[in-house]
Order: C-alpha cells, then structure tokens, then sequence
C-alpha cells in the first residue's frame, strides 16, 4: 500500500523537533534550512535585506557598530549595526565580512572571535523597554555561543536586560538580517532594534 501523504511528513516534524528549531521562512531566503530569533527586540523601524556568507562559509566572530552615551542632552541610540566574519575551515586568512543594514551612528569594533575553528551559534539581544517619558535606544548589546559553547558579549552598551537565548543552529550561523530605524530629524532615533540569524548546514 502507498504510504499516505502524513507518512511522508512524519520524518521531517521529527527532525525538527529533535533540532529545537523556531522555524521561519526568511523573506526571499526559502533556500535555507533555519532562522534563529529573539523575542525581546525593539518595536521600531523595517526589516532591511538579508545578506549572507559566501557558500561554504560560516560565521565565527562577529563586530559590533556602537554609538557612545550622548549625555543628558543627547539623543542615544547605543546598538547601530552587526557585522559577521565568515570563514572557511578555521582559515581565518580568507576572511568575508558581512552585515545588513546599519544605523547612522557610532564606529565599528574590532571582531571577536570563537576559538579553534567554532562557530557562532546562538545569539542574545540586550533590549531597553520602550518609555514614553525618556530616551529610547532599543537594542544595547549582543551575546553569541560558539559551537564549542564559549560565550562571548559584544563592546555594547548597558541599558536595558538581555533575553533569552536564541534555538541553536545545528553547525553554525551564515547570515543575517536587521531591523533598522532610520534617522528621524529632531525626533527621538534608536537605529538598531532587532536581528535576526540564518542557519546553514554546509
């Protein structure tokens, strides 16, 4: 007897949730496998374009674009932009980098890396809580877990709390996608409100 359409899928659901994936299609990414997300990111500003590793390369470090605190007078925006470092292997000669868009403010860090060849597989975001009665600047800072499980946060800044951990990618992260703010004049800007990772498997 052929096996009905239920039986064909019963494989897949059970490796997905083996995996402990939170699954979501990417828009105009349905080639890979996963994304990985969090559920604490700013309210603010649209989704940018993904952009991804070279085939073949995974993310094993990563650098942040950080505004400093713009005192009390000043307009904060903290978390502007991330930045991924793909390699091949554990060369970290052959080096791609890759971010999607960025906020107008701040300078860029120097990358940190996992070690011996791991790869970026997870991600926490550090959130400020919208207010009505002060400076907004959403997202603050990020975490990442190596493959290996070394922890390493970014030069961001401290305001507000980090979420949860993001679903594990099963061999590493090969891209990314913001969500941005863009500038907004001489009302109050955040830039950096949210991120979202994409999971490869080769």
């Amino acid at each position: 007897m052929e096996p009905g359409p239920g039986a064909k899928l019963l494989p897949l659901l059970l490796l997905l949730q083996a995996t402990r994936f939170t699954c979501a299609q990417a828009d105009g990414w349905n080639g890979y496998p996963a994304v990985i997300e969090v559920t604490n990111g700013g309210p603010w500003g649209d989704w940018a374009s993904p952009e991804m590793c070279p085939d073949g390369f995974f993310a094993s470090g990563f650098s942040l674009k950080v505004e400093p605190p713009q005192g009390i007078l000043g307009d904060d925006t903290a978390l502007n932009g991330i930045r991924l470092h793909c390699v091949r292997g554990s060369v970290l000669g052959n080096t791609q980098v890759v971010d999607s868009q960025s906020g107008s403010w701040g300078e860029w860090s120097e990358p940190l890396w996992c070690r011996g060849g791991a790869y970026l597989v997870a991600f926490s975001l550090r959130v400020e809580a919208p207010t009505t009665l002060g400076d907004n600047t959403a997202a603050n800072n990020v975490r990442f877990r190596c493959s290996d499980g070394e922890e390493l946060q970014g030069p961001g800044l401290s305001w507000g709390d980090f979420g949860d951990w993001s679903d594990p990618c099963p061999k590493g992260v090969c891209g990314l996608q913001t969500k941005i703010q863009g500038p907004r004049g001489l009302s109050d800007d955040t830039a950096l409100n949210d991120v979202r990772l994409f999971c490869c498997l080769s």
